[in-house]
């Protein structure tokens, strides 16, 4: 079980480490700023490529001269190429298919979450109406990222929105 003592071991742990290389998929500037304020507020240790849609996005894990990031938050609506189209092309990518790819999306909409989750995404955000609360989501999915968990998804824990995790006021 992962509790907040585990999370704070976790992150003591890892700002011994090298920083977690993630990519972005956003093609939204302000939501692209959004996140990175909050990946900063978090306090993990990372550096972060953004891209502008789906295509950008697969053409950058393809490209042997880039390290493959740890992580990748994709978003689902992009011009392009989208984020499932994205997805499954990653997922179905032997080089590729192990990364962990994250779905950002303002839908909670179950088909959503149910097509992602079936493409192999390890994880569905809905993305929040706060600053804060887009903190919390992300400190939630490093928990996850650290612990292993994101290795084979739960569909129980597959969708988080700031409204299902526990505040620390």
């Amino acid at each position: 079980m992962i509790s907040s003592e585990n999370s704070a071991e976790n992150n003591k742990d890892l700002k011994e480490k090298e920083p977690l290389k993630i990519i972005l998929a956003e093609d939204d500037n302000d939501d692209q700023e959004l996140f990175i304020e909050a990946l900063d507020a978090t306090k993990v240790p990372s550096e972060i490529i953004t891209v502008q849609n789906g295509e950008e996005l697969v053409d950058t894990l393809k490209n042997e001269s880039e390290p493959k990031p740890d992580i990748i938050f994709i978003d689902i609506n992009m011009p392009v190429k989208d984020g499932k189209e994205a997805l499954a092309e990653i997922k179905n990518d032997k080089d590729l298919k192990d990364i962990p790819a994250v779905m950002l999306s303002t839908s909670n909409n179950p088909k959503d979450i149910e097509d992602t989750l079936n493409k192999g995404a390890d994880l569905y955000i809905q993305k929040p109406s706060s600053f804060k609360g887009f903190i919390l989501i992300l400190k939630k999915v490093f928990v996850l990222y650290w612990t292993k968990a994101l290795i084979n998804p739960l569909k129980n824990i597959f969708f988080i929105s700031e409204n299902n995790i526990p505040r620390e006021d």
